[in-house]
């Protein structure tokens, strides 16, 4: 079932990355109201949320450091091998995972993803930073938010 969900997320990139664009405005426009309850107080009930909804559609294992619109909706970290950065070279003459045949290679699904985005493919050619562990199971929507308003705030030292 959550493969069939999420390679219905990736036929469907287009609308996901629209949605989410509209989306992540609302979270940075929040700021103020996630400054207020405290960033460290709403993390887990937020976090709670994310995984829900982003493990449903995108089977989302809550790295932290979600690339889904630089991989065409299609997760990189449901790659057996983890692989952040294009496929390991194992892929099968079908399009499956060298590890798992029962699976589409993650990559794969990745370029058919990216080809239904605006600017999909090149940013699907673009090099992920390594996996920083520290921020597994964090709000990657917090996250965005956060970071989003610090940039466009100027330094008060």
């Amino acid at each position: 079932m959550a493969r069939a969900i999420r390679h219905w997320s990736v036929r469907h990139a287009r609308g996901l990355a629209a949605f989410y664009r509209v989306f992540e405005h609302a979270l940075v426009a929040l700021h103020p109201l996630w400054q207020a309850l405290g960033y460290e107080r709403i993390e887990k009930p937020v976090a709670a949320v994310e995984k829900l909804t982003k493990g449903f559609l995108f089977d989302c294992r809550m790295c932290g450091q979600c690339v889904l619109s630089s991989t065409g909706m299609s997760c990189p970290m449901n790659c057996p091998k983890q692989m952040r950065n294009g496929p390991c070279g194992g892929v099968r003459a079908d399009g499956c995972c060298e590890v798992d045949p029962s699976m589409r290679c993650v990559w794969v699904e990745a370029v058919a993803g990216s080809a239904r985005l605006p600017d999909g493919e090149a940013a699907l050619k673009g090099v992920q930073m390594p996996l920083d562990r520290r921020r597994e199971g964090r709000s990657f929507w917090l996250i965005v938010a956060r970071d989003s308003q610090a940039r466009r705030e100027p330094d008060r030292r």
